[in-house]
């Protein structure tokens, strides 16, 4: 099997139960992969934390110190959506790391996932949305610094506008920010992506798979990018508490399909992050990002 995955137990953090759901879906999903043999023990790689000088490149040293050293507010920490800890702070750099090592391996396999990932609320100074650290443009800048990729694509298909990500990269060029997303969802200001694609609440599968395409083909085709980082979100489902839009699984599996096979078609190698799902039962969140990874691996050629 070509695909490789990764996977850190620092993906779950030892959270107070209020804040726990659905932090638990990382360990889930990792046991469901090995246990339904989607993809053999010795493809699941543990990423490396990102160091300060690769978080730098999408951050505020400022913040970076403020996160390191504990000395975010209250109304800062509220905003992120769980306490400050240690573990926090590392789990954060694992997960910014699990989608470098995925950039990395899409460009040598042209497909490779990050079992975490999809931070997009992360702004340049400030996280929010259950989001520290940005993870899709820490890694879309450190393939830039490294020589491996000229201009990314980031194709965000979570629920959410992934608003920090187009503030990070606006007016630059070489990365193209995709949003398609809630139009009365959060968050309830937007910023301005290279192209957002809004969704009024209740659409299904047609809807959505239609308006996706189009905009899918058009991302690529202005992006003309080297590699694209696809957040595939399990938040469109029917059954979220927090999504408003009524996508089936099988709506969801032709999604991933759609987005990821039209970058093959291109020949662009894809990393994919997993980003939100807060479905009420904790198995559709998995069962949703289990496909996912079921898809991409046999994108992959097994």
């Amino acid at each position: 099997m070509r695909l490789k995955a990764f996977y850190s137990d620092h993906f779950v953090l030892p959270l107070p139960l209020e804040h726990r759901f659905p932090m638990e879906k990382y360990s889930r999903l990792r046991a469901r992969i090995l246990a339904e043999g989607v993809l053999p023990p010795q493809n699941l790689l543990t990423p490396d934390a990102a160091t300060d000088e690769q978080i730098l490149l999408a951050h505020d040293a400022d913040y970076l110190e403020r996160v390191k050293r504990g000395t975010l507010t209250e109304r800062e920490q509220r905003r992120i959506g769980f306490p400050w800890s240690p573990q926090m702070v590392e789990r954060t750099r694992r997960s910014a790391g699990g989608t470098i090592g995925a950039c990395r391996r899409a460009l040598v396999d042209g497909l490779s996932v990050n079992l975490a990932g999809g931070t997009h609320h992360a702004f340049r100074d400030r996280g929010g949305g259950y989001c520290v650290f940005n993870d899709s443009a820490i890694a879309a800048r450190v393939m830039q610094a490294e020589g491996a990729a000229r201009r990314v694509v980031i194709l965000d298909c979570d629920v959410h506008q992934g608003d920090g990500t187009a503030a990070i990269f606006a007016g630059d060029p070489s990365v193209f920010t995709f949003s398609i997303h809630g139009a009365r969802n959060f968050p309830f200001h937007k910023e301005r992506s290279d192209l957002d694609l809004e969704l009024e609440d209740g659409a299904g599968d047609d809807v959505y798979l239609t308006l996706l395409e189009e905009g899918v083909r058009r991302a690529l085709a202005q992006a003309n990018a080297d590699l694209a980082i696809y957040l595939a979100g399990a938040d469109p489902y029917a059954g979220d508490r927090l999504g408003r839009l009524r996508l089936s699984l099988d709506g969801l599996a032709q999604r991933d399909r759609l987005v990821m096979g039209l970058c093959r078609e291109r020949g662009l190698p894809v990393a994919v992050a997993m980003a939100g799902g807060y479905a009420r039962h904790l198995d559709d969140i998995v069962t949703i990002h289990l496909q996912t990874v079921r898809i991409a691996a046999e994108l992959a050629g097994g």
